[in-house]
């Protein structure tokens, strides 16, 4: 992947900013993980305080994909620790966006991934298996679908209808 920054993604894509084609989600994520620039296609899921959606996901091959978990924003357990985050990069994970909680902080940050959350919690979640996979999530202020492109560095979070030329 080539190294890109956002802010200049957005003076190139302008147009693409004001049709929607191009959306950036509020800067309200902490950054963890080594990688503090990543992008790639994104994989959506669905879930409330219940990560064993996260855990099959991440047991998978990731092929460069960036992993969108829409946790409903809750701060009462995380969703990844550490665990997940090395079986995310063992996989070929690029990032993981977590609207929710994240734990393992010192574990992740050793992670050679991109990671985003909204805080940490020592809590872990509950294993239910519930939730839904491949759908629209709203993070952010933002709709997020399936197969969209997500780019992130330290200025923000960047999503992508399609693939940009950076």
């Amino acid at each position: 992947m080539s190294s890109f920054a956002t802010a200049e993604v957005c003076d190139a894509h302008a147009s693409h900013l004001a049709s929607g084609d191009l959306r950036a989600l509020q800067p309200i994520f902490k950054i963890y993980g080594q990688c503090r620039i990543f992008s790639g296609p994104v994989v959506t899921l669905k879930v409330f305080e219940d990560n064993v959606l996260v855990r099959e996901h991440l047991e998978s091959k990731g092929e460069g994909r960036v992993l969108v978990i829409d946790g409903g924003g809750s701060m009462r357990c995380a969703l990844v620790g550490g665990n997940l985050g090395q079986l995310a990069q063992n996989n070929g994970w690029v990032g993981v966006v977590v609207n929710g909680c994240i734990r393992d902080v010192d574990e992740i940050n050793g992670c050679d991934i991109g990671v985003r959350a909204l805080a940490s919690h020592p809590q872990k979640s509950y294993k239910r298996g519930n939730g839904e996979k491949g759908v629209p999530v709203h993070i952010g202020g933002t709709l997020i679908h399936d197969g969209e492109w997500l780019y992130a560095d330290s200025d923000g979070i960047l999503v992508s209808k399609t693939e940009l030329s950076l």
